[in-house]
């Protein structure tokens, strides 16, 4: 890393046409196109992506369950090399391995400046601003979530750029950015469990995965794990579940058996659903703590009453992104990486090319697999 030469700096850079997966409106289908970027800006750094990991959040772009301005290049989760830089850049040099940050926070908003930098008011400003254009008409496109991963190479402030540290394959270094710091986040951040504490997690997808391996590595204990699809057993146990529970109508009560008669200490939701939110604060002893990671619909309520809020004294919480801050966590998980005690590779189980993630959130819809992983 370091401060690139002068010759680095001035020399004029070709706009780069590459291939890219676009999404012309919501709802539409994915299109393989060639998108046009431009030379990085001020401040800004262009990246060869080596992998991008195909997120339900990116599915939730897709469908209009969360919004995003179109026609939009998707993909957040992402990992590559820098190949060069604006003016200004101090954080990173052309060959240096970096992971993409999402949701980088500015620094000076009210809840930055209240030390929750994973709420940052400023986070998504890049993905409303057009960032390259299909090179067939010179038409604007938008990045996906402000990373637009999905392309061979992207452009993106120097502000959404953590410098990979060495030791971690820089493939699978793409879930960094998004599955395993939620995911391991959500454990030591957000609800801050403690070894010999019990927990839950339901929906065994990228982020649910990385919540049992971050489980396993607090030292937690009985962990269950919830899912629809009983293929996802092996998948769990292999990630650190001692016990695994197929969801129906039982699964709060068959929950608090495994769990000493009382219920989890810890419950994560990973699905973003009001029945599975409902049946991890069901699986919750009283006194103990709901996180919800999955990103639900505006439209699907979830309800409860007054005594049970009293009666159970649950702490109902979301978290965003882990509670993480990129550049103090990513250096941690690289060295639970390098420790072998963060296994990247087990939460991989598709490696695709750019035109199978139609098929990735077909497998998504259906409850299949763990993370897919598109690699360049």
């Amino acid at each position: 890393m370091g401060q690139p030469s002068d010759d680095q700096k001035g020399s004029p850079l070709v706009p780069t046409t590459v291939r890219a997966a676009l999404l012309p409106s919501v709802g539409a289908a994915l299109e393989l196109t060639e998108i046009s970027l431009p030379d990085p800006g001020p401040g800004q750094v262009r990246v060869k992506l080596a992998a991008a990991g195909v997120c339900h959040s990116d599915l939730s772009l897709a469908t209009g369950v969360l919004r995003a301005a179109t026609p939009v290049v998707l993909g957040h989760e992402g990992a590559g090399t820098v190949v060069a830089v604006g003016e200004g850049v101090t954080k990173v040099a052309p060959g240096d391995s970096v992971v993409l940050n999402w949701a980088p926070a500015c620094g000076h908003c009210h809840l930055c400046g209240l030390g929750e930098p994973w709420l940052c008011e400023n986070s998504y400003a890049a993905s409303v601003e057009t960032y390259a254009s299909r090179a067939s008409d010179g038409s604007d496109v938008y990045p996906g979530l402000g990373v637009a991963a999905f392309a061979e190479e992207t452009v993106v402030s120097q502000s959404a750029i953590i410098p990979l540290p060495q030791g971690v394959p820089l493939d699978a270094a793409a879930l960094l950015g998004c599955a395993v710091l939620t995911g391991y986040g959500a454990v030591h951040n957000a609800a801050r469990v403690r070894e010999g504490e019990s927990a839950v997690v339901f929906g065994l997808g990228g982020v649910g995965l990385a919540v049992l391996q971050g489980l396993r590595i607090a030292g937690a204990g009985p962990v269950v794990a919830v899912d629809v699809t009983p293929e996802k057993e092996e998948l769990a146990r292999r990630h650190g579940a001692t016990d695994f529970v197929l969801a129906d109508e039982q699964t709060a009560k068959t929950v608090r058996k495994l769990t000493g008669g009382h219920g989890a200490d810890h419950a994560f939701e990973c699905v973003g659903r009001s029945a599975t939110i409902r049946a991890a604060w069901n699986s919750t002893r009283r006194g103990g703590r709901t996180t919800v990671v999955g990103i639900g619909s505006k439209d699907d309520q979830v309800a409860f009453n007054a005594l049970e809020i009293f009666h159970f004294a649950r702490t109902l919480t979301a978290c965003v992104y882990g509670d993480g801050v990129p550049e103090r966590d990513v250096p941690i998980l690289a060295d639970h990486v390098r420790a072998g005690r963060l296994d990247l590779d087990a939460l991989i189980t598709d490696r695709i090319a750019l035109d199978d993630i139609p098929a990735a959130f077909d497998r998504m819809r259906e409850g299949k697999g763990g993370r897919s992983l598109v690699v360049f």
